[in-house]
């Protein structure tokens, strides 16, 4: 039997066409994702894999230029039949080839897999080895919004059920931006929210090239609530195929008082209904009783929602240059530990 063919895929059509026969794909593997990483200025690839001319399986690679050592990125992907030997070999190929011409020191790849002894297997078998940080969030809380409403309020936790009822009583005022006028607002309160959390935000441009991008296809929405004018919560959720992702989100400390969280959630996951996507996904939170985690108390509100853990295989990478590559180890295992991830 030949083996499958691997060929850069450059028709978003193509591209998207085959995603979306994927149930378990998300953002990070969307045509738009690399288009945002292009707009920051960095390198990307997509390749296909094809069996009698037929597209089988994709994978979008990203080119990072760290300090600490260049690589390439592949996030919520390949899109492939992890069974199909021939796929997986050349798929790998592919990348392990794309990955010395741009000069880079290993693979860091976080699949969009179940995390299994079997698929720890799996990677352990194809030269992997667990890194020393991730890449997105791995352990995450999905909510099945396909269910009617009532169901949905019977499913969250009694606390959850009765700050979304006070926000409704209070008055609570939520807007809802598909264009970017609340975009310096949000970059500011992140900052803001990092400062108090103490934990490393995103840049400006990396939120605003990446809430634009999205916004262009009508798949982004900047959620604001507020009371009596004074701010209280923001949220950055993206709507792509069958998932609405809680993406990003920044808060004041009045809302530690006042539910203009609460309040922006239920509307995300109405629209994420509006827009039959299948499941909400809350995004990272911490193992249930890590309650020193710094990101604790914001993985018990997600919770509160009533949605199932869902646990993905941690970022991998695969070693292109070991030498090189024992440099980057122990700078991330420091730098991991110092700040306590």
């Amino acid at each position: 039997m030949a083996k499958p063919a691997i060929r850069a895929v450059t028709d978003q059509k193509i591209w998207e066409d085959f995603v979306s026969t994927q149930p378990e794909a998300n953002f990070l593997h969307s045509w738009l994702w690399g288009v945002f990483h292009k707009r920051l200025g960095k390198d990307i690839v997509r390749y296909g894999a094809y069996k009698n001319g037929q597209l089988v399986g994709v994978v979008q690679a990203i080119v990072e230029p760290a300090r600490r050592g260049k690589h390439v990125v592949v996030v919520g992907g390949p899109l492939i039949d992890w069974q199909d030997q021939g796929v997986v070999t050349e798929i790998m190929s592919a990348l392990r080839e794309f990955t010395k011409r741009q000069g880079c020191i290993f693979i860091r790849m976080r699949p969009q897999l179940l995390d299994t002894p079997a698929h720890r297997q799996l990677f352990h078998k194809l030269g992997f080895r667990k890194a020393p940080m991730h890449v997105t969030a791995d352990l995450t809380s999905q909510l099945d919004v396909s269910k009617p409403d009532d169901e949905l309020r019977r499913m969250m936790r009694k606390g959850t059920r009765y700050e979304i009822n006070r926000a409704a009583k209070l008055g609570i005022k939520v807007e809802a931006a598909t264009d970017d006028r609340f975009l310096k607002e949000f970059c500011d309160l992140q900052m803001a929210t990092a400062r108090r959390q103490k934990f490393v935000p995103f840049s400006e441009k990396f939120l605003s090239e990446q809430f634009r991008t999205f916004a262009e296809a009508g798949k982004v929405i900047m959620y604001r609530a507020s009371l009596d004018g004074d701010l209280l919560a923001m949220a950055f959720i993206i709507f792509y195929g069958q998932e609405a992702a809680y993406h990003y989100g920044a808060s004041t400390d009045l809302a530690r008082k006042i539910p203009g969280a609460y309040a922006i959630q239920w509307e995300a996951i109405q629209e994420a209904r509006r827009r039959d996507c299948q499941r909400y996904n809350f995004w990272g939170v911490a193992e249930h009783g890590a309650t020193k985690h710094r990101f604790y108390g914001v993985s018990v509100f997600k919770r509160g929602f009533g949605g199932q853990d869902v646990a993905y295989l941690p970022a991998h990478d695969l070693k292109v240059q070991p030498f090189k590559y024992v440099f980057t180890y122990f700078f991330e295992t420091l730098r991991r530990k110092l700040r306590h991830l």
